[in-house]
């Protein structure tokens, strides 16, 4: 079973850029649909950003035209460009496979650390 593994999270200012990466321990072209997730505490966990490997990709509304998704299947890594971050934007990011294309609200059962953003105003 393929694992992965983000990083790259941290502290950035309202406005600013982070790049968050998903390395997998495999080839990424097993997993059909990878995702980025995001969890505040006391609230449920939110998928963000999808792209399937047919390239087709998906945005949360609250995300669209700021954050894009993209997945480099010779490098086995996912990538999450974040640019004009806010401060609702904090969470604890994490990447894992999407379960079903089109159901985001099903999620997958077992998850790795997380890497952590947060955005000060």
């Amino acid at each position: 079973q393929v694992q992965l593994v983000e990083s790259g999270g941290g502290l950035v200012q309202a406005g600013g850029s982070l790049r968050l990466s998903c390395a997998a321990s495999g080839s990424l072209l097993s997993i059909n649909a990878v995702g980025w997730y995001r969890q505040v505490p006391g609230k449920q966990r939110e998928l963000v950003a999808a792209a399937a490997r047919a390239l087709i990709t998906h945005y949360a509304d609250s995300v669209k035209g700021r954050f894009t998704i993209s997945r480099d299947n010779a490098k086995n890594t996912v990538y999450l460009q974040m640019n004009s971050l806010k401060p609702e934007d904090t969470a604890v990011y994490y990447c894992n496979k999407v379960p079903v294309w089109n159901a985001w609200t099903i999620t997958p059962g077992s998850w790795g650390q997380g890497t952590q953003v947060t955005v000060s105003s």
